[in-house]
């Protein structure tokens, strides 16, 4: 007689979180948090105590600790020694790296990110790109973080604010989005969620094409002027990339990108499919139909002086976007490292900063979310309390994250 296949249901494990601090309305509260082991989701604790008469199967005491949503890194380019860039000797190896990358992460407080690719020669977009699309529902919690689909910057920016990519492979795109075919690949993009590129030469054209494949078109690394990047938020440009780096600075008769979110409404008509688009905290913002773009800032310590921060949350805090655009370096002791597919570059770690060799030039960070929150890596964000700087960690998203 054959035996019984049936496997038990699981059981659903109740866990209460209790002193602690959430975060509600931008705001720290003290108060409990009973979360479903089943579904993963947040309970009503009131409700499971006296219409399902439960109790918590596990109770954890937290000290007075925040217990903050999971967050979300837009822009990082690789972590504990794997760039996202650098095809490995061994090609097969990526996958594994990228799951190490995945199980490592988790732990700094980052549950969903978009692995980022600097400019790079189009074979190796052509490469990596098949391996860092969206980690999909066929994962496990102990997976670690997930990837929510490729952020390509380059390698259509401007050579003049090129920051640290390397201007031998930055191309334009004359030919609109044909161009931008060619060198990722048409199945590729479907792996992207987010493209950064410079609103100039062929770009301006490409945009409305990008955007209705469900990418999020992100101004960066741009000589655009005011005109220039409004009539790229017009086109359906709803993001700009690490505001203020790499960008034509303010000026009082050019305000350049930045200018974008001094305007009360800007005309644009919603070519961005809803799943391509960020989601605000603000319900008047998502549902508007005249909007400003949102926008990443690194609040490091290192990219912006505090005050800058101040003016960009200031201007436009519903649409502010905290970002590493952390190196590969996140992880790993301070010394000496090569960069590049070359080698011959070289990295001095110090702390959170990155120098390039003999030289004071900055060439990035590594640096996680979680440390936003304290020393002088996150100032300049909100009222200048842990509420503003959670309330950036956890506000903004993409899609049905």
């Amino acid at each position: 007689m054959p035996s019984s296949t049936n496997a038990r249901a699981p059981r659903d494990i109740i866990t209460r979180f209790t002193n602690c601090r959430l975060l509600r309305h931008n705001s720290l509260v003290r108060a409990d948090l009973w979360v479903s082991s089943l579904t993963g989701k947040i309970l009503d604790g009131q409700d499971v105590f006296y219409t399902e008469r439960r109790l918590p199967d596990v109770v954890v005491d937290l000290g007075d600790r925040i217990l903050s949503p999971g967050m979300i890194d837009v822009q990082l380019n690789g972590a504990f020694g794997i760039n996202f860039s650098d095809v490995p000797e061994e090609e097969g190896s990526f996958p594994k790296k990228l799951k190490e990358v995945n199980r490592q992460l988790i732990a700094t407080g980052v549950t969903s990110y978009l692995p980022t690719m600097t400019s790079q020669k189009s074979e190796v977009y052509h490469k990596l790109l098949p391996h860092l699309g969206p980690s999909g529902g066929a994962r496990e919690s102990t997976d670690g973080s997930e990837s929510l689909g490729a952020h390509i910057e380059g390698p259509f920016l401007s050579p003049t604010k090129n920051g640290i990519h390397n201007t031998e492979v930055l191309i334009s795109a004359p030919n609109g989005f044909s161009d931008l075919v060619a060198c990722y690949g048409s199945d590729n993009l479907n792996n992207a969620k987010m493209l950064t590129a410079a609103p100039e030469e062929g770009v301006q054209q490409a945009i409305p094409e990008i955007v209705s494949r469900g990418i999020v078109y992100s101004i960066g690394h741009s000589e655009a002027t005011y005109e220039q990047a409004s009539a790229a938020v017009a086109a359906g440009a709803t993001m700009i990339t690490h505001l203020f780096n790499a960008m034509r600075p303010l000026h009082h008769r050019d305000p350049g990108v930045f200018g974008v979110l001094g305007c009360t409404e800007v005309t644009a008509p919603r070519t961005t499919p809803p799943s391509s688009r960020p989601t605000s905290t603000s319900s008047a913002i998502s549902s508007s139909t005249h909007f400003r773009p949102f926008f990443g800032l690194i609040v490091d310590g290192l990219h912006l002086h505090p005050t800058t921060v101040k003016i960009a949350w200031s201007a436009h805090p519903d649409g502010c976007i905290l970002v590493t655009d952390a190196m590969h370096l996140v992880g790993l002791p301070d010394g000496m490292y090569t960069w590049g597919s070359s080698g011959r570059e070289r990295i001095v770690k110090t702390g959170p900063r990155l120098t390039l060799e003999g030289s004071e030039k900055l060439a990035g960070s590594a640096i996680s979310l979680v440390e936003y929150g304290y020393g002088d890596a996150g100032e300049g964000v909100g009222d200048g309390g842990g509420e503003g700087e959670l309330g950036g960690w956890g506000g903004c998203g993409f899609g049905s994250v």
